[in-house]
């Protein structure tokens, strides 16, 4: 038997509230019933990296249902702690326009910011009062460890920079890579695997903090290189298929000249592509 919803053309928040409400209910959905905030947290990472799919893809339409399924997370979270008393959707909605309104004193108070710059420093000095942090290293523990750990090691280093703890420039940064990849190849010929990953961690975090200089989103970076030799890998593929060569069984040099041709293809097709426009 059916529950008792009217049906909409239109629906709003509201709706959606009534509705995740009611599929907790015991005449709603089993499913949905059972979940907790933890048994549900890896779906909330999952739809927002779907909304980043989105926009990498310019998806309006993709844009528009991902963030729709983002907010079914966040109703639902708010609907479990609607349960026990604790708080509900329109007590995060105010909690949030608080926020807003508290650390953009630019905007509602009399703190002049008019460039994106001041804003964010403005926005980062009241942060650090009303959460009572004192010391900056008391800022980068508040950087989550769920974080991926590019994005993580960025926004740490971007903390330690805002006091001062950084190099002059971008050489600086990047002659410590160079003393990083010496100290690992050291470790790797002393063959101790505890020196080896804590050299290899040293590497990875000199690198971020050259990308904090070049103004590359370290994360961002990765994810086309990854993408990039994805794309170059099935060239090879299909190169060596031709050539009748197996890729397990080939030569460093057959490899070598198989990823070689791939790039130079996939060049010529880049170029012909912006020959077009």
């Amino acid at each position: 038997m059916a529950v008792d919803f009217k049906q909409k053309d239109k629906y709003s928040i509201d709706d959606l509230i009534s509705i995740v409400a009611l599929l907790r209910t015991p005449e709603g959905c089993a499913w949905d019933r059972a979940q907790t905030h933890f048994s549900i947290k890896k779906n909330f990472i999952e739809e927002t990296y779907e909304v980043i799919e989105a926009i990498n893809k310019e998806s309006i339409d993709g844009l528009k249902e991902e963030l729709g399924d983002v907010l079914l997370q966040v109703a639902l979270h708010c609907q479990m702690e609607n349960e026990q008393g604790n708080f509900d959707f329109e007590d995060v909605c105010n909690d949030i326009c608080q926020k807003l309104i508290i650390r953009h004193p630019h905007v509602f108070g009399n703190i002049k910011a008019d460039d994106e710059e001041s804003a964010l420093a403005s926005w980062d000095s009241i942060k650090l009062k009303t959460k009572g942090v004192k010391k900056q290293s008391q800022s980068m523990l508040s950087v989550p460890l769920e974080l991926p750990a590019l994005m993580r090691a960025q926004k740490v280093q971007s903390k330690a920079s805002k006091i001062g703890f950084d190099w002059d420039d971008c050489s600086g940064a990047i002659n410590k890579i160079s003393e990083e990849i010496n100290e690992l190849i050291h470790a790797v010929d002393q063959n101790s695997p505890t020196d080896i990953e804590d050299e290899f961690g040293d590497l990875l975090f000199s690198c971020v903090n050259v990308s904090r200089f070049i103004k590359v989103d370290s994360e961002e970076a990765l994810t086309k290189a990854t993408n990039k030799f994805i794309k170059r890998f099935a060239v090879v593929e299909k190169l060596a298929e031709e050539k009748a060569i197996s890729l397990k069984d080939a030569s460093m040099e057959e490899l070598d000249m198989l990823w070689d041709r791939a790039k130079e293809i996939l060049s010529a097709e880049k170029s012909a592509k912006t020959e077009e426009f």
